[in-house]
This record gives C-alpha cells, sequence and structure tokens, in this order.
C-alpha cells in the first residue's frame, strides 16, 4: 500500500512590535486605539512599581513570599483587554496586571501574599478566580467554567493562564484533552517564559514549540512575542472568535521573560546566566510601548512624570489599604464557611471550645450548671 500524508500542520509565530521599533502596520493598524494604548501603557507602569514595592515589603518583613511579575505584564494585560467583562480570567500567579486592569483592587494581591485570605474574596462581577500556586490545577477549573457556560448557553469564554512547567503536569493534557473533545471555549494561555524554576524550557520541551503540544488535541495552536502586547491581543481575539463562533478551544504561547527571581525564596544567579537577563531587558514590554508612543508623537517626558507621580500614589494607597484592614477575628473561619452556620460550629464559635461538641454540645459547662456542681 502507498504511503500517505495523514497530518501536514502550521503554527504561526506573531510579531506586530518588536524590540527595535518595527510596527507590522498590516496586523497592528487599529488593533488597539492611541487613547487605549496610552491607558495601558500607564497600567503597566504602575503594575510595574507594585512589583517592586511588594519586592520590599517582603525584604523588610512585612509580607510573606512573592513572585514578580515584571517582565510579564503583555501577556496577562493583552488577554484581559481583549476579553469582555463577563467572560472568565483563570489565573496562576504572575497576571497581576490582566487582573487589575480587569478591576481587582491592587490590596487584594498584598492581601493574598501577606497571608490574609481575605485577598482571595475576588467580587463576583470580575468573573476572576483567586490566583493559583498549586502548578496546573487551574486549567481544570477554566474547562469547567467554560463548559457551564456552554451548558447554559451563556455567550462566554475562559481564559486560563500558566507557565511552561505546567505543560509537564498531568492536570494540563487532562483539560486539554476534555476541551478539545467536547467543543469547549477555554483559550489555554501559555506564559512561556524560559524557566520553570531553575529548569530550562528545554527541558520542560524538547519540541521546536510549546504551542505544539495542543495540536496533540486537535485544537488551533498559536505563538506570538509575549512582550508584544500587540501581538498578544492580536491572538487572543482570533481565539476568543473561535470560542464564541465554533466552541472551540485554542492554545497561546507568548514567548517572554520573567526578568526577576521565580519569587524572593528563590536567588536565579545560581541558574541563569547575567548575559541572558539583559538580553530580555532589552526586549522589556513597557520601554517598547513607550519608545513606540514617543515616536509617534502622542507621549513624551512631561506625560511621563505625570505618570510616575500617580503611579507613585496608587501604589502607595494600595500598601496602605493592604495594611490598614481590620485584623480577622476568631469567629471569621466559622462565619464564612457555611451559607448557613449548623448549630453545633455557632456553639463551638460562641463558646470557643472544641472538644467534642459537634458531637454532644450538651457537654457546655453553663452558669447555671456550674453553680449546681
Amino acid at each position: 500500500m502507498p504511503i500517505t500524508k495523514v497530518l501536514e500542520a502550521q503554527i504561526d509565530h506573531v510579531s506586530i512590535l518588536d524590540e527595535h521599533g518595527n510596527f507590522d502596520e498590516a496586523l497592528g493598524k487599529g488593533l488597539i486605539p492611541d487613547e487605549d494604548l496610552i491607558k495601558l501603557y500607564g497600567h503597566m507602569v504602575i503594575c510595574r512599581l507594585l512589583d517592586e514595592v511588594a519586592f520590599k515589603l517582603q525584604r523588610s518583613g512585612r509580607m510573606g513570599t512573592y513572585p514578580q511579575n515584571m517582565g510579564q505584564e503583555a501577556p496577562s494585560l493583552g488577554a484581559a483587554y481583549a476579553l469582555e467583562s463577563t467572560d472568565w480570567m483563570v489565573t496562576c500567579y504572575r497576571e497581576n496586571c490582566g487582573l487589575f486592569w480587569r478591576g481587582l483592587p491592587m490590596e487584594k494581591i498584598l492581601q493574598h501574599w501577606m497571608g490574609d485570605e481575605r485577598g482571595n474574596d475576588i467580587p463576583r462581577e470580575l468573573h476572576a478566580t483567586p490566583i493559583a500556586v498549586p502548578i496546573g490545577t487551574q486549567m481544570l477549573h477554566a474547562t469547567g467554567l467554560a463548559w457551564a457556560a456552554k451548558y447554559r448557553k451563556e455567550d462566554r469564554v475562559a481564559c486560563t493562564f500558566f507557565g511552561d512547567g505546567a505543560t509537564s503536569e498531568g492536570d494540563f493534557h487532562e483539560a486539554m484533552n476534555f476541551a478539545a473533545n467536547l467543543d469547549i471555549p477555554v483559550v489555554f494561555f501559555c506564559q512561556n517564559n524560559q524557566w520553570a524554576i531553575s529548569v530550562p524550557g528545554k527541558i520542560q520541551c524538547s519540541a521546536p514549540t510549546v504551542a505544539q503540544r495542543g495540536m496533540a488535541y486537535g485544537m488551533d495552536c498559536l505563538r506570538c512575542d509575549g512582550n508584544d502586547l500587540f501581538a498578544v491581543v492580536h491572538c487572543m481575539k482570533k481565539a476568543i472568535a473561535s470560542g464564541r463562533e465554533n466552541n472551540r478551544p485554542t492554545f497561546i504561547e507568548a514567548v517572554t521573560y520573567r526578568l526577576g527571581d521565580h519569587t524572593t525564596a528563590d536567588d536565579a544567579r545560581r541558574y541563569r546566566d547575567a548575559e541572558e537577563v539583559e538580553l530580555w531587558k532589552a526586549r522589556d514590554p513597557i520601554t517598547r510601548i513607550k519608545e513606540y508612543m514617543k515616536s509617534r508623537k502622542i507621549w513624551d517626558d512631561s506625560k511621563q512624570a505625570e505618570l510616575d507621580e500617580h503611579a507613585d500614589q496608587a501604589v502607595s494607597a494600595a500598601v496602605k489599604r493592604a495594611e490598614g484592614i481590620e485584623s480577622p477575628t476568631t469567629n471569621d473561619i466559622f462565619n464564612w464557611m457555611y451559607a448557613e452556620l449548623p448549630e453545633s460550629l455557632a456553639v463551638q464559635r460562641d463558646t470557643m471550645r472544641t472538644s467534642s461538641l459537634g458531637q454532644d454540645p450538651s457537654q457546655i459547662e453553663t452558669p447555671q450548671t456550674s453553680q449546681q456542681n
């Protein structure tokens, strides 16, 4: 029998605004209006400053371990910009920029890393889930949310974010397989920042791209310059349209880089070359947008000075709100665990006694029984 070709595939890499200032007019014209671009740039500057301040909070003992986002602002922000407010954002822990654009108060993220669970109390109208630290688990949640929306005939998609290291997790493959086989409108957004803590990408994936892992499940795959805000928006719009019109999932690989350590508990100097870091600093997504806007005469140094002052005020206010929140009470674990608190637990809450009270609340010693004894 003759040999016939059963599959021939292609994955496009999208770049619209590169680090040298080259802009592809055919792809980029009208994609992000100037007014929006100025707002997006300002938002990235504020988020970068928050990152720097959060690092200092951790180093001064005012906050626990913190994963810096610097260098990776464009992927989550471009995605949040393209999504509708009713679409789901299901994040891991380097999507501050996108979450803040969506409306999440900055102090929520600070509270989370300060160990205050109230930082995970995300307003429901934001359609965003709390950040996920376990690697890969959130992809299953996103698939479930999108499946529920499809079942209810709601016009919404889910976008979930993860790193290149998460594509080695079983949860990743289960979520991808489920979404593709059941036609679920999910955008699987991989932020390939080159490193899974100290493990380089070449060990995570021996294929030329991470994106082609989605091809095994029969879904559309795109790859883009993750430090190019325009390219991210372009790919997201295509993925969202496929989800809405065809109920199909899409895999996006955004090639980016974390300029800082994995977290404040890490020292990347032990496994990364300084030259590599400097190379990626030259590809900074914030600098790229700034220089592009200046070349088009829609940004200047005076506007930058105003923005820097505004950013300082906004971040300082967020820190003040995070540190000034009223301390939780011992009753909170009871009051926020159930919609209607069972009587046995109400007894424990009110008496601050736990020994066997769940089984026999009559053991409580009241003033009256104390006098009888």
